[in-house]
C-alpha cells in the first residue's frame, strides 16, 4: 500500500501505511461518517466485506481519475444541480491534499486522510451517479396523484460504483443522452429568459424539468398515447415521433390564478395537496373504449353540482337525460322530491347516452385508480380557449373520432365506431382494443418542439413548485 501510494503522490507521509494500519482508523470514520451518508447500510456493508480496503482512492489514484470526479462533481451546475449536494468542495480539498507532497506531515494524518476522503468518494459518487440516472427525487413520494411506475436506484445498481474501471469514461456515460434533457441542459448554461419570466423564475424552470427527464419512467412502446398537461395536448406517438395530435382539455388545478408566477402556493410545501379535480399523472395500457357512453356521475359532481341543480329546477334531471336511483332502483319521478333536502348519501345518478351527455359519443379507458379517462364531449367551445383545465378530471379530447381511427385502423371495428357515434338513437356498446396502447398522462412545463424551439407553459398545477421546494431540501439535508 506505502509503495503504490508513494508512486503517485511522493509524499513521504505514506511511506508507512499499512492496511492492518489504516483500518482501525477507517473503521472509526465510518462510524463517524455514518449519519451523514444517504445510503450508510450498503457503503458500510462493501467495505466489511472487502477488509476495508480504500477501493476507491486505491483503484483510481493513478492519472486523473479522482480529480476527473471532482471536476464533474463541481460542474453538476450543467444537470441544475448544486455542487454541494455532492460535496464538490469537500472531494477536491481532500484529494488536492492526497496528491499534494507536503499538505500531509505524519502516518496518522495520511490515514486520516485517506479514510476521510474514501467515505467522501463513495458517497459523493453513488450520490451523483443515482442523480443523473434515476434522478435525484422519487416523485411518487413528493405527489399525491402520481401514479407512473418509475424505477428507482437499488443496492445492485449503487455497488457497481466500486468496480469502475475507467472515472472519465463512466462519468460521460451516464450524462442523459436524451435530445430533450440536453437542450434544457444548453438553454441553462446560456442564461436562456423565458418571456415574462424573471432569470430565477427560468432557472427554476429549467432545472425542475431536467429532474423530470432524469426520471426512469418514459414510454418504451413503439405506439402509444401521451397528454402533457400544462400543454392540454394529446399526441399519437409512433417509432419516436407525433403522428397526430389535438387539443384537450384537463382538470382545474390549484394554480390557475397564480399560473405565471413561481411563489409558494401556501404556508407549507411539506405535503402536496392537490386541487379536487386536477387530473392525475398516471401510466396505463387504452384497452376498449365506449360508443354512445353511459354516464356515471361521481357522487361529488352529483352532490355539489346536480342535486344543486336539481332543487332549483324540477326538471333539470330530465332535460338533461338524468336518472335518478335509489337502492339500485331508478326514481320513477325525481321532480317531486325535495331534492335541496334530500340525503345526499342515498342517490346515486347516470346520464344516458346522447348529444348532451358529458362524455360525448365515445370514452376511452385504461384501468387507475382514479377514474379518469379519455372522452368526447359536447361542450366544444372549451377547445377555443387557451386556458384549458376545466373539467372534473377526466381528460376532453377535441377529436375523438380520429383518436379512434389511430387506435384501431381501418378495421370493422373502427367502422363500427364511426356508424354508432352517428347514431340518433343511439344504445351504449363496448368495443375491446385488438392491441393495448399506452397512454402516459404527464407534466411537462418546458421541452423542446418539433421545430427545435423550446416551449414553456405555465406551472397551471403549482407542480413545478412542490418539486423545486423538495429539490432544495437536499442542500440543507
Amino acid at each position: 500500500m506505502a509503495q503504490t501510494i508513494y508512486k503517485v503522490n511522493k509524499n513521504k507521509a505514506f511511506n508507512k501505511v499499512t492496511p492492518e494500519g489504516f483500518e482501525p482508523v477507517f473503521k472509526q470514520v465510518l462510524a463517524a461518517k455514518k449519519s451523514k451518508l444517504k445510503n450508510p447500510v450498503l457503503i458500510t456493508t462493501f467495505y466489511e466485506q472487502n477488509g476495508y480496503d480504500p477501493a476507491l482512492v486505491l483503484d483510481h489514484m493513478a492519472g486523473e481519475d479522482l480529480k476527473t470526479l471532482g471536476t464533474y462533481l463541481k460542474r453538476s451546475g450543467e444537470h441544475g444541480l448544486d455542487p454541494k449536494m455532492f460535496q464538490a468542495d469537500e472531494v477536491n480539498n481532500l484529494v488536492n491534499k492526497f496528491y499534494s507532497k507536503d499538505a500531509i506531515k505524519t502516518t496518522e494524518e495520511a490515514y486520516q486522510n485517506m479514510a476521510e476522503l474514501e467515505v467522501l468518494l463513495a458517497n459523493s459518487l453513488i450520490n451523483y451517479t443515482n442523480a443523473l440516472q434515476y434522478g435525484v427525487i422519487s416523485p411518487r413520494k413528493i405527489y399525491a396523484r402520481y401514479f407512473t411506475k418509475t424505477l428507482r436506484p437499488d443496492s445492485v445498481s449503487m455497488s457497481k460504483v466500486f468496480g469502475i474501471a475507467d472515472m472519465k469514461h463512466f462519468l460521460d456515460s451516464i450524462q442523459p443522452k436524451n435530445p430533450q434533457y440536453i437542450a434544457l441542459q444548453k438553454a441553462l448554461m446560456s442564461n436562456v429568459q423565458v418571456p415574462g419570466k424573471t432569470p430565477e423564475e427560468t432557472d427554476r424552470i429549467l432545472k425542475v424539468n431536467l429532474e423530470r427527464l432524469r426520471w426512469k419512467n418514459k414510454p418504451t412502446e413503439k405506439k402509444f398515447v401521451l397528454v402533457n398537461i400544462p400543454d392540454y395536448r394529446l399526441d399519437v406517438v409512433e417509432n419516436g415521433k407525433s403522428v397526430m395530435n389535438m387539443k384537450v382539455c384537463v382538470g382545474e388545478g390549484r394554480n390557475i390564478d397564480r399560473a405565471d408566477n413561481l411563489v409558494e402556493y401556501d404556508e407549507s410545501d411539506k405535503v402536496d395537496r392537490p386541487f379536487s379535480r386536477e387530473t392525475p399523472q398516471l401510466n396505463s395500457m387504452i384497452y376498449s373504449v365506449q360508443v354512445n357512453p353511459v354516464w356515471n356521475i361521481p357522487k361529488s359532481i352529483a352532490s355539489k353540482e346536480i342535486m344543486v341543480r336539481a332543487a332549483q329546477d324540477p326538471y333539470y334531471l330530465a332535460n338533461n337525460n338524468i336518472d335518478a336511483y335509489k337502492g339500485g332502483q331508478v326514481v320513477e319521478d325525481p321532480e317531486t322530491i325535495d331534492w335541496a333536502s334530500a340525503n345526499k348519501d342515498e342517490y346515486d345518478f347516470k346520464q344516458r347516452p346522447g348529444d348532451d351527455n358529458a362524455l360525448g359519443k365515445i370514452k376511452f379507458l385504461f384501468k387507475n385508480n382514479s377514474s379518469v379517462y379519455l372522452h368526447d364531449t359536447p361542450a366544444k367551445l372549451a377547445f377555443d380557449k387557451p386556458m384549458r383545465a376545466v373539467s372534473h378530471g377526466c381528460v376532453r379530447v377535441e377529436r375523438p373520432l380520429d383518436l379512434a381511427h389511430a387506435l384501431f385502423g381501418d378495421s370493422n371495428k373502427f367502422q363500427t365506431i364511426k356508424t354508432d357515434m352517428g347514431m340518433d338513437n343511439p344504445n351504449p356498446e363496448d368495443i375491446q382494443l385488438p392491441n393495448k396502447v399506452g397512454v402516459y398522462l404527464t407534466y411537462m412545463t418546458c421541452w423542446l418542439d418539433e421545430t427545435g424551439t423550446l416551449q414553456f407553459r405555465p406551472d397551471v398545477y403549482g407542480l413545478d413548485i412542490v418539486l423545486f421546494a423538495h429539490m432544495n431540501k437536499y442542500l440543507t439535508a
